[in-house]
């Protein structure tokens, strides 16, 4: 039986710690603070969960972090806000600004 959290199929044979951060928005940090809220070792693999136990789970990342489809959509606001107003930093190959030649004396 497969635990599904916010959409996403979480793997059956890996740690909780490991298999949360499959969650778009959960890294090991806030799987590892989400397990410890919930009362669940970290070392328990999510086939061994109970109902209850991913009851939980579910309900504390409800509450309380924003994850998949709310932060992707988010964070494509945020960036054309900037891009809108015109101060996106744009990624790639730097380019160098030039220095204005120094007057000679």
């Amino acid at each position: 039986m497969a635990i599904r959290i916010v959409g996403v199929d979480l793997p059956q044979n890996k740690r909780g710690e490991i298999a949360l951060t499959y969650i778009y928005g959960i890294g090991r940090s806030s799987s590892a603070k989400i397990l410890d809220k919930a009362g669940v070792s970290r070392d328990l693999k999510v086939n061994e969960w109970t109902d209850d136990q991913a009851a939980k789970i579910r309900e504390i990342i409800g509450a309380e972090f924003k994850v998949e489809g709310d932060l992707r959509s988010e964070i494509q606001l945020n960036i054309k806000r900037l891009m809108d107003i015109g101060c996106y930093r744009r990624k790639g190959k730097k380019k160098t600004v030039a220095n204005k030649k120094k007057a000679t004396k």
